[in-house]
């Protein structure tokens, strides 16, 4: 496929390099030069372009794939064909492939693998809502980019692709994720792509697919009949919510499944909000509907012994934190005791060694009054009541507490809200009488509420997050929001004011500002102005006109449009027409009374000709125009004609004297004998 490298493609995408060869097609990275951005164009290999009827579903399926606009689906921009190629053209993803993250990190947290799915899954609610089945998801179709954002590849191409013998060598890669209804060659709807899904997330989680074999057939036989080792088995470290909704998707029974790929992203958001929660799946027919949906969210206790010993080990760690709780609080209830004293102690010996008075008036008072000591020892003021220290007892320091005094503490049983628990100065330090001692005092543990981050960067979301006193599992999501920038946190799940726990999952959801959907635009070349304007604006696309003059297109109708017919844009975007103004023509001057050349270079600068008649006048004088065809003020058409007539002057009058008649001729006198010279033989003859 090399002799593609360097080709254009419809005058519009130039073939740059390879990026990547399928089973049915090449991908090439390329060049749109008509709208200056690098594109992917998945060109059919050249065993699929002999065979017609596969040609015509390619062409079909794809052009259905090209209505479907979603953030976590791979964009076709355009379906085309050329010099016998088929041809797509998609977004060019900046990322690599989910089976290649999972060959570099498998097998994967329960986070990262919850946040790719939860994105394929919405890609597929997508699909699905217009009637297209993938068919054919595996990690080698799902695409992660930098920011860990998801997009889903290749859709319809497998149902193209099912004509074909889809259990060769070929299909390994894809045999692993096939549904067992595929594996069956019976009928497909949407429940085989949950099925798929929930292949991709057991391996996920393990780090390998819950099936495998040496053939495609031998793996297929395995989705029909077997049953895979439960996740949990292979990575103990995976919540059992999420093993179920796994598992659940991938019931070999499709009538067991999930019914939709929406009731499969209501359990995962409910397992996102609450690690925690257990599942009860039922049968159908044997609750109604909302008693299923009222079980399927409840807690269910532990069914084997495993789970059972997971929860005594849990009470137990719970037990032993409850009992170093207790025994620190009395060992820090014995020091603050201690520390009391000792500050106490030194209080008095401060006070009475030095000669502090014991009247504070007395600094004051009279000649009697006790000198001020010069230093005095900071009192021990943590473990005590902010609102209750009696300051009539410390009347050589300052009690500073301000808006930045109030902190969380790790531990509130030790510092319960409202007690002090550090001063600056230390207990015992001497310093001058007058010193502020500034304390903190305690707010409790911080629980940690979940800030208001939205129309923040999400750099500043990112920060914020993360200097809070909670560990929290950060991830972030893209949506399309009208009322914030694009870049810009729309909103945050939990919302703000939630409070957060250790361990909790949050996502700041990042504008992609508002949604553009992609429009086809549609053909008005020739139609008239105002139909040409109805139909662009009824795309929801701007429309913009101007006028030329044109030879072959009558006024009013629409000579050529920018951008061209069905050419894909975004919704609001201006379409460009131009109107006919019909054939130019000029204005015939007025050269009557001009002379000839100054009426002939009128006439040039207009694009004229100057076509000339002369006449005798006996009123205008002779080589200035008589009269001019057609007449100022007719419009003509650049090079052609006008016919100047140019005086000649008056006509010559004939003489009055009658011409003399032939025998009224005077004859000439006959000569002289002087003027006849005699000739030789007249010599002769003479006597």
């Amino acid at each position: 496929m090399e002799q593609y490298i360097g080709k254009l493609l419809d005058g519009r995408y130039e073939i740059l390099e390879i990026i990547g060869v399928g089973g049915m097609a090449v991908v090439y990275k390329a060049m749109d030069h008509r709208l200056n951005r690098l594109v992917a164009v998945k060109i059919l290999k050249d065993d699929y372009l002999s065979d017609a009827d596969f040609r015509r579903r390619f062409h079909v399926e794809s052009q259905a794939v090209a209505m479907l606009s979603h953030p976590n689906i791979v964009s076709v921009y355009d379906v085309s064909k050329n010099d016998g190629m088929e041809y797509i053209v998609m977004e060019l993803i900046d990322g690599i492939t989910l089976k290649q993250y999972m060959d570099q990190r498998a097998p994967l947290s329960w986070r990262e693998t919850l946040h790719f799915s939860m994105q394929i899954a919405k890609a597929l609610e997508h699909a699905h809502s217009r009637g297209i089945i993938h068919r054919d998801i595996k990690p080698h179709n799902v695409m992660i980019l930098k920011d860990g954002s998801v997009k889903v590849a290749d859709f319809g191409i497998a149902r193209i692709a099912a004509a074909q013998n889809t259990l060769t060598k070929e299909a390994l890669g894809s045999v692993h994720y096939i549904s067992p209804e595929q594996a069956r060659g019976a009928r497909v709807d949407n429940r085989s792509d949950i099925y798929s899904l929930g292949v991709v997330m057991y391996e996920m989680l393990t780090g390998r697919p819950p099936y495998d074999g040496e053939t495609p057939v031998s793996v297929a036989i395995q989705h029909i009949n077997g049953t895979p080792l439960s996740p949990s088995l292979l990575n103990g470290e995976i919540p059992t919510g999420l093993e179920q909704i796994t598992m659940h998707a991938m019931c070999s029974d499709i009538n067991i499944r999930y019914a939709s790929v929406t009731d499969m992203l209501r359990d995962m958001e409910e397992f996102r909000k609450n690690p925690s929660i257990r599942f009860t799946f039922l049968p159908k027919g044997s609750v109604s509907a909302a008693a299923v949906s009222t079980a399927r969210v409840q807690p269910a206790k532990p069914q084997d012994t495993a789970a059972r010993q997971k929860e005594l080990e849990r009470e137990y760690e719970r037990q032993d934190r409850e009992e170093r709780r207790r025994r620190i609080w009395m060992i820090a209830a014995i020091a603050l005791a201690v520390a009391a004293l000792i500050g106490l102690l030194f209080l008095i010996l401060g006070q009475g060694g030095s000669g502090q008075p014991t009247d504070t008036t007395a600094a004051t008072a009279g000649t009697t009054t006790a000198a001020v000591p010069s230093e005095v020892f900071v009192p021990p003021l943590i473990g005590s009541m902010f609102d209750e220290i009696p300051r009539e007892n410390y009347p050589y320091i300052k009690i500073i507490a301000n808006e930045s005094s109030y902190v969380y503490v790790d531990d509130a049983n030790k510092f319960p809200a409202g007690v002090i628990c550090d001063q600056k100065p230390g207990v015992g330090e001497k310093v001058p009488p007058g010193t502020e001692v500034f304390v903190y005092i305690s707010m409790g543990e911080e629980t940690g509420a979940m800030p208001e981050l939205k129309s923040q960067s999400a750099e500043n979301a990112n920060s914020l997050l993360k200097a809070m006193n909670v560990e929290l599992t950060i991830l972030t999501d893209k949506e399309y929001s009208d009322e914030i920038p694009e870049g810009s946190v729309s909103r945050t799940d939990p919302e703000a004011g939630t409070e957060l726990k250790n361990g909790q999952v949050v996502t700041v959801y990042i504008s992609m500002g508002p949604e553009n959907k992609l429009v086809k635009v549609p053909s008005v070349v020739g139609a008239s102005l105002e139909n040409a304007r109805t139909s662009i604006t009824a795309r929801k696309l701007e429309f913009s006109s101007k006028e030329e003059y044109s030879d072959r297109v009558a006024a009013g109708y629409v000579i050529s449009q920018s951008p061209e017919a069905e050419t894909e844009v975004e919704e609001g975007s201006t379409v460009k027409v131009v109107v006919s103004k019909g054939k130019q023509t000029v204005t015939v001057p007025n050269v009557v009374g001009q002379t000839r050349s100054a009426a002939a270079s009128a006439l040039e600068k207009l694009g004229l000709k100057a076509s000339v008649k002369e006449e005798y006048n006996s009123i205008v004088a002779a080589g200035v125009v008589i009269r001019q065809s057609p007449e100022s003020g007719s419009e003509a058409m650049p090079g052609s004609s006008v016919t100047i007539v140019v005086s000649l002057g008056p006509e010559p009058v004939p003489s009055s004297e009658p011409e003399p008649s032939s025998s009224e001729t005077e004859l000439p006198p006959p000569p002289s004998s002087e003027d006849i010279e005699p000739s030789s033989s007249d010599e002769a003859a003479a006597p």
